[in-house]
């Protein structure tokens, strides 16, 4: 009697832990960066006032060719350079998943960068 009760006390700690899993990602949001003007030079300023989770995924609008998305790290962030072999997206449409923690993106076009067209994203 005691190992049935074990295994069905085994069962419901699944269970739940798998409804708590599932209300993770339920809870997780889409965000259109930049709005309606989507990913462009103006951009540096949409994430202020937001909260953003883990999970959270960002969709980067923008002219196919125009730009770009490139994940970075703090210092490339700060430099305005992309790392050889770093996750560029370049679709016009891309959706990049937020890690817990500062996620910083620029865009690599030449002049880009430095004109603003960079945001850092802070997810908790």
């Amino acid at each position: 009697m005691a190992q049935g009760s074990g295994s069905a006390t085994a069962v419901l700690v699944l269970v739940l832990l798998c409804v708590l899993l599932h209300g993770d990602f339920a809870e997780s949001k889409v965000y259109t960066v930049g709005d309606r003007a989507g990913w462009a030079l103006s951009s540096g300023g949409w994430p202020r006032g937001k909260r953003f989770r883990a999970g959270d995924v960002l969709l980067f609008r923008y002219g196919r060719g125009a730009h770009n998305v490139v994940a970075v790290s703090a210092a490339a962030y700060k430099s305005c350079s992309a790392a050889r072999g770093g996750r560029t997206y370049n679709s016009g449409s891309d959706r990049v998943t937020l890690s817990r923690g500062t996620n910083y993106f620029i865009c690599s076009v030449p002049g880009h960068c430095q004109a603003g067209m960079k945001m850092a994203v802070t997810a908790a």
